[in-house]
């Protein structure tokens, strides 16, 4: 699967093969990874630094120093590189501005990902459509309507090209003319399932694929349960349509149960196999009851027309240096915000941000919240 869809965004190659290079370390997972950019204040600065300093970094052990420091990682990271070179691969690093925003939230999200298509996510309507493989015809019929009266809003609809579920939705958005996102579980040397392969290009030109997998990786197992938070970070809402008592489509409910998104089961017959799951998510209160596409309309408020936001005057009398400013502005556009977001969105290093906070607070601009949560005052 070659993209054919050109770079928008391109970091200098120096800068990329960090990025490769902390991706591809072992024992370090994008949590740390966002933690050491963070921190040091740079990705490529991170393998300059001393090993002492970086031991002071909350979870930087022995382990995860051996593996970030190992050689073998630098030849990784170079054929990646020369393949994402070769082949005009587009990608999405999380501190770049195309980066999906609800994915941005997720403390635990790639820092890097692999597009492919013509994907554009300015559009804040996302939901995420997933369930069985063994689909039936109550499931195809409830997708095929769903979507079809979903229409009208212009939503985007992500799902995992998976059979089934993930697989008709995918093409009932394209019928519709509607953007469609397809999570992968591996690279795109790969197709899979094969039979798939037919319905890449509607896929691209209606919007696209995105994976956090290099360009050699296999579907294994592990990897459809980690594209899963994608899946279920990207989306304001995951709606399960159909699954066992338990399944993949399970552990992205919960995955969006913990992002705090909303999550809406289909319900079905007690006696049915592939109702279970859902059954089981709405007795238990992790899923809204889904029932048509009013239910969704009506819990993410789509039928509420947007209101133009208040400009908010700023206080001419404040003297602000650069990064109080930029801490500043940011605040008074997202609202309350927690310290690492904070961090991350300002591009400022922690222990730099805390001195800016403190200051701040001591000139009376903004007051820190439970939850190490910071907003204007």
């Amino acid at each position: 699967m070659i993209p054919w869809f050109s770079n928008c965004y391109k970091l200098k190659d120096e800068k990329l093969l960090a990025i490769l290079r902390l991706q591809k370390s072992k024992a370090i997972g994008d949590i740390l990874a966002k933690k050491l950019i963070v921190n040091v204040g740079d990705v490529q600065q991170i393998f300059k630094e001393k090993t002492a300093s970086l031991q002071k970094i909350n979870g930087i052990g022995a382990n995860a120093l051996k593996h970030l420091f190992d050689k073998k990682n630098i030849q990784f990271a170079e054929a990646e590189l020369k393949y994402i070179q070769e082949n005009n691969i587009d990608y999405t690093y999380f501190l770049a501005n195309d980066y999906p925003k609800n994915l941005h939230n997720c403390i635990d999200s790639p820092i890097l990902m692999f597009k492919d298509g013509n994907i554009n996510f300015n559009n804040h309507k996302i939901i995420s459509i997933v369930g069985t493989r063994n689909m039936s015809s109550y499931g195809r019929d409830f997708i095929t309507k769903l979507i079809d009266d979903l229409t009208e809003y212009n939503p985007i609809i992500v799902s995992g090209f998976a059979y089934g579920v993930d697989i008709c939705a995918h093409k009932r958005a394209v019928k519709n003319n509607l953007q469609t996102v397809a999570v992968l579980a591996h690279g795109f040397e790969t197709i899979y399932p094969k039979v798939h392969k037919k319905n890449i290009h509607q896929i691209n030109e209606n919007g696209g694929f995105l994976t956090e997998f290099w360009s050699d990786e296999q579907p294994l197992r592990e990897n459809f349960l980690k594209r899963n938070r994608i899946v279920a970070g990207i989306s304001k809402a995951t709606i399960i349509v159909e699954s066992a008592a338990k399944g993949g489509s399970l552990v992205t409910a919960d995955i969006a149960n913990s992002y705090n998104r909303d999550v809406f089961a289909l319900p079905g017959r007690a006696t049915d196999i592939y109702s279970k799951g859902c059954n089981n998510l709405i007795k238990n209160n992790k899923a809204e009851l889904l029932t048509s596409a009013n239910d969704v309309v009506r819990l993410l408020n789509w039928d509420i027309k947007e209101k133009p936001k208040k400009v908010i005057q700023k206080q001419l009398f404040l003297e602000l240096n650069s990064n109080e400013q930029k801490v500043y502005d940011y605040l008074l556009k997202e609202g309350k915000q927690l310290l690492d977001v904070i961090a991350l969105d300002c591009g400022i290093p922690l222990f730099q941000l805390s001195s800016i906070l403190l200051q701040m607070e001591m000139k009376g601009i903004l007051k820190p919240l439970p939850g190490k949560l910071f907003e204007i005052v």
